[in-house]
């Protein structure tokens, strides 16, 4: 899944207060995520908007968070440990050319990846993928960091996410990067 990533020491930088002033998880996850759902976080890293969607989805919920470092799906482990969300999230370890996520077809209701494409070799296989775990009629929250996705970057990739299959439903305005939020089309029935 990844061509070139942030190191795991990195995303300790990444979790801090201002990060979370200028995008603020919950603020913007809150159109999304719901009690009960199950949310699927690729590219979660240490959690930093997995622990807020596993509290936005409650005890009946799951987040199934996927990160192609070990190490920083275990600090994301500890830290579910410590928030005493443990039990609502669930860790998987990623491949370089696939999520891994096989037999959850259509089990998710919502998902999130936020500002890693640009580290994704093959983006097409990546949002095939997810369009196939995704339930008919989800949502995918995709964002990219203004200062590593140029404008034409960006909308090739919306562009690619189109061509797996998604349709695109706006573009929420993100504090420092750019957005988009698709839709995989709810079946039709004859």
């Amino acid at each position: 899944m990844a061509e070139h990533v942030c190191p795991v020491w990195a995303g300790h930088f990444l979790a801090n207060r201002l990060r979370k002033l200028l995008q603020n998880p919950c603020r913007i996850l809150a159109p999304y995520v719901r009690p009960g759902q199950t949310i699927l976080d690729v590219g979660s890293a240490m959690g930093d908007f997995s622990l807020p969607m596993a509290e936005m989805v409650g005890p009946e919920g799951k987040v199934v968070c996927v990160d192609v470092q070990s190490g920083m799906l275990k600090v994301l482990r500890r830290r579910a440990t410590g928030a005493g969300l443990a039990e609502r999230i669930e860790t998987h370890l990623s491949t370089a050319d696939s999520i891994g996520l096989r037999g959850r077809d259509g089990t998710f209701d919502f998902a999130l990846a936020f500002t890693m494409l640009h580290e994704v070799g093959n983006q097409a296989n990546f949002l095939r993928e997810i369009h196939q775990l995704l339930k008919p009629g989800a949502h995918l929250l995709l964002t990219e960091p203004i200062q590593h996705v140029s404008r034409p970057e960006f909308d090739r990739t919306v562009s690619t996410a189109q061509q797996a299959g998604f349709s695109v439903t706006n573009h929420p305005p993100i504090r420092l990067s750019q957005s988009v939020l698709l839709t995989k089309p709810a079946e039709r029935h004859p």
